[in-house]
């Protein structure tokens, strides 16, 4: 029972703090500048995500043909360039690197 209670309570804290920020930023102006800057916060954080498990894969940069996540990223980044399509370049990632793996 402990651990449905942690988890509804951490939903709850979740939730109430990210629509109390939403609530907040629509009452308010937010300057120009900052409304801009915010727009790169999200490739920021994905970069951050993705770009350590693609380089470093066993906590050594590694970027060798051996890398088969450095490998199968390549090709994701460009189906990504030329489909324009968030869903086909994260299944063709997948794929690839399933097959990478699997070889």
């Amino acid at each position: 029972m402990n651990i449905w209670l942690v988890l509804l309570l951490g939903g709850l804290i979740t939730f109430g703090m990210r629509f109390s920020l939403i609530y907040l930023f629509g009452r308010f102006d937010i300057p120009e500048t900052i409304r801009k800057s915010l727009h790169y916060i999200p490739p920021a954080v994905l970069s951050a995500i993705i770009f350590p498990a693609l380089l470093y894969p066993a906590d050594s940069l590694d970027l060798s043909l051996g890398n088969t996540r450095l490998l199968a990223g390549i090709i994701a980044i460009l189906v990504a360039w030329f489909s324009k399509n968030t869903l086909l370049t994260i299944l063709v990632g997948m794929a690839i690197l399933l097959i990478f793996q699997l070889l």
